[in-house]
């Protein structure tokens, strides 16, 4: 695909700034969850460069990060990613000014068509290809129409988790895939309407995956963004002064500040085996079987004890009668929790602060 005249100007940019808070204790500020190997399979940034290594150079691709994570980011992209590729904000602001940015970096390089895939770097997708030829697809409309894309997801059951896209009617046709409008971003739904949206099929999952051109973003921030427009219009020829200007940035998602608010946006259904990976829960299904459930362990021994997720590489994990647990073992702490509630793991963190053990967090 690289030789690809329609994605000659194809860059992407990797966002790798999130704390991964649900994922504590393995997640830490410094080592948060996207560069952690918590499948043994290599960290989760690793995964999403090599998944686009085949489509674009890595000249073309840029990583957001923040400055407690910037060393173990800049490691694993040593040799995979020019570091001066590396972009480190000053403190996070959301998604929003991130992306901003990251256009104007790519703007700087590429010119106002340049057309930029955003990617999340903490994601799974089992079938890599469908997800190229997607950004293949994705890159050809965007070119060609200005229109800001969003990827959709197919639901493969009623999840309340995630954000949902409602689709409206079919814009036309780009490398074979079918493109519609977006009639509105729904947050995330109870059980009953989302298990309306997947029996009706008239929904899809928002992954946070974007496809646009340099100036298509640009124009929507100027409309629905203008501080934060500001903000990117002088860095554009005031790079250095990043550290002065980004507390005017509007501190918002990309979600919230453009993409629910633009008329002109797409979606592309997608079924490329994709995953948050968002939690212990969510990781379950990616982990391999284990007495007692799935996870990592030196050995797990188990008796009566059924559906558990388990994360202690190191460690022997005795479980007795139990079930439905995540036990994650990880520098000096343990963490148990029922799965159901594994997802407030980031109410402990704010714990460990008040009570003086931010040097766990």
């Amino acid at each position: 695909m690289k030789g690809d005249t329609a994605l000659h100007a194809l860059h992407v940019l990797v966002m790798a700034g999130g704390r991964g808070t649900r994922f504590w204790p393995k997640s830490r500020r410094s080592h948060p969850k996207q560069v952690l190997p918590l499948l043994e399979e290599g960290s989760l940034l690793e995964a999403t460069l090599d998944r686009i290594a085949p489509l674009v150079p890595p000249e073309r691709v840029l990583v957001v990060t923040g400055r407690e994570m910037e060393a173990s980011v800049k490691q694993i992209l040593a040799g995979r990613v020019p570091l001066s590729n590396v972009m480190v904000e000053p403190h996070g602001r959301n998604t929003a000014p991130a992306i901003g940015w990251g256009a104007v970096e790519i703007g700087r390089r590429g010119g106002g068509q340049a057309v930029m895939a955003v990617l999340p770097s903490d994601h799974t997708v089992e079938r890599p290809d469908e997800l190229r030829k997607v950004l293949d697809a994705a890159s050809r409309a965007a070119s060609e129409t200005n229109a800001l894309i969003t990827l959709g997801m197919r639901p493969t059951h009623p999840e309340t988790g995630f954000g949902y896209l409602e689709v409206g009617v079919e814009v036309g046709s780009w490398g074979g895939l079918q493109f519609f409008g977006v009639e509105r971003f729904v947050e995330k739904p109870n059980l009953e309407t989302a298990r309306r949206y997947v029996e009706a099929q008239t929904h899809l999952w928002n992954a946070g995956m974007f496809v646009f051109t340099v100036d298509a973003i640009r124009d929507a921030y100027r409309s629905y963004l203008p501080e934060t427009a500001v903000v990117l219009e002088q860095l554009m020829t005031n790079p250095e002064r990043l550290e002065a200007l980004w507390p005017d940035t509007e501190a918002t998602s990309i979600d919230y500040g453009v993409f629910e608010r633009s008329r002109h946006t797409f979606t592309i259904p997608c079924e490329i085996g994709w995953s948050d990976a968002g939690s212990w829960r969510a990781l379950e299904e990616m982990l391999p079987a284990v007495e007692g459930g799935h996870g990592i362990a030196r050995a797990t021994l188990a008796l009566g004890a059924k559906d558990n997720v388990v994360h202690a590489p190191n460690h022997v994990v005795a479980l007795l009668g139990v079930e439905d647990l995540v036990v994650v073992e990880s520098d000096g702490v343990l963490f148990v929790a029922n799965k159901d509630r594994a997802q407030e793991v980031g109410r402990l963190v704010e714990l460990a602060v008040q009570k003086g053990l931010g040097d766990i967090t």
